[in-house]
């Protein structure tokens, strides 16, 4: 059993491959963690690649009352949804990355901060977006200048991962520091505002809601979580990331299917013993930084 080594004050989880399973329900035992988390003056705040109403059916089941990051940090809002902050694209950077990502042969949308917008309804993954976020993309025949004023996010989709490699590597030469590419999915490339990534959410948060960053948790299983694994005072990598993902985590707990972050907050941030969790057997490994 590993106890916290500090008292924390913040708990900030990605969503998808992490706070919620492969089917993207949340357990009644990833509810009830929360709630501990709660109880035990713990807050508990939430980034996505999604977009923020993308995120809405957790808000209540969580009890949510922290900013709620959607983007990877693009748009923050308060729980009711309104808005707190916002940063979009240049429009320049935008139309680059919608040519490059055509250019290398992957599907591109483009997220505004109330829109979704494809080429392709029957596109790959795009039934599948539309069940996670709960909410229809608007088809357009193109992007036309006045969407990419005002994007939000740009995401290039292809199951090639190779295909994914190659225009994460292009585009970050291309675009440099005008834009914060990463993957949020084996699937998605996510392209954002330089200042739109999950180390900013998590200062954001640390300045919102005055937490020092070593009193704050992040958890996360993607490579777009590293950054946020850097900004906290500890870090925990999902079951299902990747070993290079978890060789940059301060633990590693079980997968999103095997309550993963349940069995993590227990053990890395409330502190139960062996005993108090015996019923939830943790399966979970640590790993300090070097």
């Amino acid at each position: 059993m590993i106890a916290p080594s500090k008292k924390f004050s913040l708990v900030l989880a990605d969503v998808d491959g992490t706070l919620v399973t492969s089917r993207k329900s949340l357990t009644s035992r990833a509810i009830a963690s929360v709630k501990e988390l709660n109880d035990a003056g713990i807050a508990f705040a939430i980034t996505s690649g999604r977009p923020p109403r993308g995120m809405a059916m957790l808000i209540e089941p969580l009890t949510l009352r922290t900013p709620i990051a959607g983007f990877n940090g693009g748009v923050l809002t308060h729980p009711d949804l309104t808005l707190i902050e916002s940063r979009s694209l240049a429009p320049s950077a935008a139309r680059k990355s919608v040519e490059l990502l055509l250019d290398e042969g992957l599907d591109a949308w483009v997220y505004t901060q109330d829109e979704w917008l494809i080429r392709d309804p029957k596109a790959p993954h795009v039934a599948r977006e539309t069940a996670t976020v709960k909410f229809a993309a608007k088809v357009v025949p193109r992007f036309e200048s006045a969407h990419l004023a005002h994007a939000a996010k740009i995401v290039g989709v292809s199951d090639d991962p190779d295909l994914i490699a190659a225009a994460e590597s292009g585009l970050r030469k291309s675009l440099e520091a005008k834009a914060s590419v990463a993957r949020s999915q084996p699937y998605y490339l996510d392209i954002t505002h330089p200042c739109a990534n999950k180390g900013a959410v998590a200062a954001d948060l640390s300045r919102l809601l005055e937490i020092p960053a070593e009193r704050i948790v992040t958890i996360g299983d993607m490579p777009n979580d590293v950054l946020m694994f850097r900004k906290a005072g500890f870090s925990i990598a999902m079951g299902n990331a990747s070993d290079e993902v978890k060789a940059q985590a301060s633990a590693v707990t079980d997968s999103n299917d095997a309550e993963g972050f349940a069995k993590a907050m227990r053990r890395f941030v409330l502190g139960q013993s062996e005993q108090d969790s015996r019923s939830h057997p943790a399966g979970m490994s640590s790993r300090r930084r070097a």
